[in-house]
């Protein structure tokens, strides 16, 4: 930290956000009115931020809104925080420029941190090759599919040296308070958190979805512990004798606690999670269609594109061939 006049530092930490296209204004704004908040309880400048952009001029958010920046892709100080700003279409997003000139800052010695969607610029770049980290669990299948070598957590942030990286929403939110604690001390985060209404702290140990008995809106153990082993075993799925076994119940007794709660069988349950997954990777990734279907559990493409068609009213080659026609319009 840099030493203190009158309990603020001579040079401000600088954080320069980088607003990829289509970037999440919740979790970019969250993160930014953190670091003014912290400035203004301090009385003076703890942190300076600017905005930069590919082109330096302005850049489009998802919810519509566009915002100048500062400056370009431009040369940093080895003491700055880079701070990228995912959302939407982020693969579309990534660059080769982008690319190029995080990989440039990172050798420099800059801290990278990632919001939302934008741990999948940072793994492109090979900025988390060997390293754990983050992002938002719709995009945690495709993820986990394209960067092998990443050891990705459902954390909502993950701090792995001057790497970082959050899931997105609030969560920067909770990832700044930290790095103001770190700074300055848990007194003054404390301070920002209650300006910003923000009564519970998250920490990196914290998941970011809710739990399954919320999630469902039921609380019965036996049912959320099969829902939990459904949803770590899509590629291989389980049989609902086997899970019955698994939950001491027999399968007449699972098949009528999945009536009573859910509405359907735990096979058709089981069925739209793998499906959910499938239509993640269609939209997210460049998989073929029958990697796909094998990355989901099914045996066969036809059977695949059958149970596709009939839960999304569509086939998986025309949902590919509809995205596709939504990133280049």
């Amino acid at each position: 930290m840099a030493p203190l006049l009158n309990g603020i530092p001579r040079q401000p930490k600088r954080f320069v956000f980088v607003l990829l296209d289509n970037f999440t204004m919740l979790s970019f704004a969250g993160a930014v009115d953190a670091l003014r908040i912290a400035n203004r309880l301090a009385g003076g400048d703890l942190y300076k931020v600017v905005f930069a952009g590919e082109g330096g001029d302005e850049v489009r958010c998802s919810s519509y809104a566009r915002l100048r920046v500062d400056m370009d892709l431009e040369e940093l100080s080895r003491e700055d925080t880079v701070v990228v700003c995912g959302g939407t279409d982020v693969q579309n997003a990534t660059t080769k420029r982008m690319v190029n000139w995080l990989r440039r800052e990172a050798r420099r010695g800059c801290t990278m941190v990632a919001l939302c969607t934008a741990g999948y610029t940072m793994a492109k770049a090979g900025l988390l090759d060997g390293r754990r980290a983050t992002i938002h669990w719709e995009n945690q299948d495709s993820f986990s599919e394209e960067f092998e070598e990443v050891n990705l957590t459902k954390s909502v942030f993950v701090i792995d040296g001057n790497r970082m990286t959050t899931a997105g929403g609030t969560a920067s939110i909770d990832l700044m308070l930290t790095l103001i604690a770190n700074d300055h001390g848990e007194d003054l985060a404390s301070q920002v958190a209650d300006q910003m209404i923000y009564t519970s702290i998250r920490t990196d140990q914290d998941s970011q979805r809710l739990s399954i008995p919320t999630r469902i809106g039921v609380r019965h153990p036996k049912l959320s512990q099969v829902i939990r082993m459904m949803e770590h075993n899509l590629e291989e799925p389980i049989s609902p004798a086997i899970l019955a076994q698994e939950v001491g119940m027999s399968t007449r007794q699972l098949e009528r606690l999945f009536r009573r709660y859910l509405n359907r069988s735990p096979k058709r349950y089981y069925m739209e999670l793998r499906l959910q997954k499938a239509r993640n990777l269609l939209m997210q990734t460049d998989m073929s269609v029958i990697n796909v279907a094998l990355a989901c559990g099914f045996a066969s493409p036809s059977h695949f594109s059958k149970c596709y068609r009939a839960h999304y009213d569509t086939t998986p080659y025309r949902e590919r061939g509809a995205q596709g026609s939504r990133v280049t319009a």
